[in-house]
């Protein structure tokens, strides 16, 4: 059965952030993600957790200034050192959520900065964070993202993650496989997840058009959950997405699977 993880930072909006927690327990999700812990306290999201009987099962490294629409900074040649203070701070966050999967963002291709040289910035990073994650129970996880919704990202598809991990050459590297990103680069969900089963470690879905809940769009989720639990994930799968008219009432399709 697929174990489904509330992503905070896009369901539940109706509420304040830190009330988001009970309201994803209450709806019954166990496991919940969101894409930065760094604005709270640890003490505090751990305590969300406890109250409310749920597991933290990712967040991001620090990806540079969101609100000024940076995606990631791995891939930036000038922010190794701004990167490299991340990867602690992740560490220091995941550690004290006992949350056991951080994914790295590899950012946006800077005008002036060659594939080359973000892709070889990128891999250097990687080896820098790895074994540092490792150290503290962490994996480490790298997500392809879809360039129609952020023109230019750095890491864009399934087989150039594979490359770059391969590049790497780390045992604490993985994919994060998000379907609605890679329905929109490669299609083709059940053979890629089925080809590269083993490398990945985290999955998150949402709807293809309009990033909403399953459903509403054009991928066929009661097939594609079926067949990645038959194939034998056994890890989370984040729901990712914008509900379409309300959290709650969006949440018809998980009844099988809460």
């Amino acid at each position: 059965m697929p174990k489904l993880a509330a992503n905070l930072t896009m369901m539940f909006g109706e509420v304040p952030f830190l009330d988001r927690f009970e309201a994803a327990a209450r709806a019954g999700f166990k496991g919940v993600e969101y894409l930065f812990p760094y604005d709270h306290l640890a003490l505090v999201l751990k305590q969300k957790l406890r109250e409310h009987g749920l597991v933290q099962v990712l967040h991001n490294l620090p990806a540079g200034h969101w609100g000024a629409g940076e995606r990631g900074i791995a891939c930036l040649p000038d922010r190794v050192d701004e990167f490299k203070t991340g990867v602690g701070q992740a560490i220091e966050y995941a550690s004290a959520l006992e949350c056991d999967r951080v994914n790295c963002l590899a950012g946006i291709l800077p005008q002036g900065v060659s594939s080359d040289a973000a892709r070889e910035t990128f891999t250097s990073n990687l080896r820098y964070a790895a074994p540092r994650l490792a150290e503290a129970g962490i994996k480490l996880l790298i997500e392809a993202i879809n360039t129609r919704d952020l023109p230019g990202f750095f890491l864009s598809n399934t087989r150039q993650a594979v490359d770059i991990i391969e590049a790497v050459g780390s045992d604490n590297l993985f994919v994060q496989y998000d379907i609605y990103h890679m329905q929109i680069m490669e299609g083709h969900l059940a053979k890629t997840i089925e080809a590269h089963l083993p490398r990945i470690a985290h999955m998150q879905l949402a709807e293809v058009p309009g990033r909403h809940e399953p459903g509403t769009g054009e991928i066929d989720y009661g097939f594609l959950l079926d067949f990645i639990d038959r194939a034998g994930y056994h890890g989370w799968i984040g729901c990712e997405y914008s509900p379409k008219a309300g959290t709650v009432e969006g949440l018809g399709w998980t009844k099988r699977y809460l």
